[in-house]
């Protein structure tokens, strides 16, 4: 059986990382799409992977609510996403949404889309709120080591400009930042709130723009009750994520050039000084961070396998 999709903001970096990951889904086909812009146009215009009869449609809860498909993934900025999730409720039999914004990250009746800590939850829900790019780097490279944790870990980030979106900003601007490393929310963003409201554990962040398009890298400290040796500590991320399909962990530190279109997230590095651990994450925040994340979520609540439309990546370099 394949599924159909409609997908809102197809336009948007994520919408077309989306678009272009279904052109290769066995079981999940493109149907719909609405854009902000270029209502009336092929989306093959400007999307070469996208079906060839796909037009744009407007935005309008109205027109996304009628549309006959089983599911609908909404690529749009914070703050949109209210109308259309109640318009797709009210129909007798609303299709699987997943929201790519973080409208709903924090609301109970949302199933929370890290499948590595919520796949069971995953399977069969109906309304789903993908976890933020950094969150979901913060997120897996914490969780091995909770019950260790003498107090909050401390991440510094590092993404390219497509995590700032398209909307022209300082922060998505190549002449603004190059040779330039640009902070920004220095406390308080949203992914640190979102990291310790799903770890149950307060994380301290601060995220950086770099002059690459994709990519992010964390490298989180992580203050430990008790003494833990390096290799203790490689042992406990390897048995922590041994059948994840998604969750590469190496003994290297990973560089964030070579997350770039990969659809897994690394960890690597596995220092310790002074019951200090320090571990190093890598992602491509479009995928893992948005899009391929999005799939493998879609997969689960539609009981598809969970790799489908996800390649699987080149090997990494051993370890």
């Amino acid at each position: 059986m394949t599924y159909t999709l409609g997908l809102v903001g197809a336009r948007g970096h994520a919408g077309g990382e989306l678009a272009r990951l279904l052109a290769g889904h066995p079981g999940l086909r493109l149907a719909r799409a609405a854009s902000r812009q270029g209502v009336g146009e092929p989306l093959r215009a400007h999307l070469a992977h996208a079906p060839a009869d796909i037009v744009l449609e407007d935005m309008s809860p109205e027109t996304i609510a009628a549309w006959p498909v089983d599911a609908v993934v909404l690529a749009l900025p914070n703050g949109l996403a209210a109308g259309y999730a109640g318009a797709l409720a009210a129909r007798p039999r609303a299709p699987v949404l997943v929201d790519l914004s973080a409208d709903f990250r924090f609301d109970p009746a949302w199933v929370y889309g890290l499948p590595e800590r919520h796949r069971e939850q995953l399977r069969g829900a109906r309304r789903i709120a993908n976890p933020g790019c950094y969150a979901t780097g913060i997120q897996l490279g914490v969780a091995p080591l909770l019950g260790l944790l003498a107090g909050p870990p401390q991440a510094f980030g590092v993404s390219g400009y497509s995590g700032a979106g398209t909307t022209p900003s300082p922060r998505n601007d190549p002449e603004r930042l190059r040779d330039n490393l640009m902070p920004y929310a220095l406390t308080g963003h949203l992914h640190e709130r979102e990291a310790s409201h799903h770890l149950g554990h307060p994380v301290r962040f601060v995220p950086h723009v770099a002059p690459f398009f994709r990519g992010i890298t964390l490298t989180i400290t992580l203050p430990l009750a008790q003494p833990e040796g390096s290799a203790a500590l490689l042992a406990r991320y390897r048995d922590a994520y041994a059948d994840e399909p998604l969750v590469r962990v190496v003994a290297d530190v990973p560089e964030v050039r070579a997350a770039a279109d990969r659809h897994d997230v690394t960890i690597g590095g596995f220092q310790v000084d002074d019951r200090h651990a320090v571990v190093v994450v890598t992602l491509d925040n479009l995928l893992k961070g948005a899009a391929s994340q999005a799939v493998q979520n879609l997969n689960l609540a539609l009981g598809l396998p969970e790799r489908h439309g996800l390649p699987h990546d080149p090997p990494l370099a051993a370890a």
